[in-house]
């Protein structure tokens, strides 16, 4: 698998299926935009700080890029591709 300059962060939980949606979206795009794909758990101590936890915590899904939300909780492939674009 190729890597890719940029990278979407997605905030998700386990057994959530909004969660799940969106990273099947973002892998199915993920080839023609050209990014990488990094799932942190939000329920995960050792890869979130309690500051991300609480303000992410009921929103997620999250995706972000270069440090600012492109969507919450629902696929937007509207706006990842307006974020991405170069």
């Amino acid at each position: 698998m190729p890597v890719f300059s940029k990278q979407l962060i997605v905030y998700y939980r386990e057994s959530c299926h909004l969660c799940e949606h969106v990273v099947a979206s973002l892998f199915q795009l993920q080839a023609e935009l050209k990014y990488e794909i990094k799932q942190v758990d939000i329920d995960d101590k050792s890869q979130v700080c309690s500051e991300v936890r609480a303000r992410y915590n009921a929103d997620v899904p999250v995706v972000m890029y270069q440090d600012e939300v492109i969507f919450y909780h629902f696929f937007d492939e509207i706006a990842v591709r307006e974020a991405l674009a170069d």
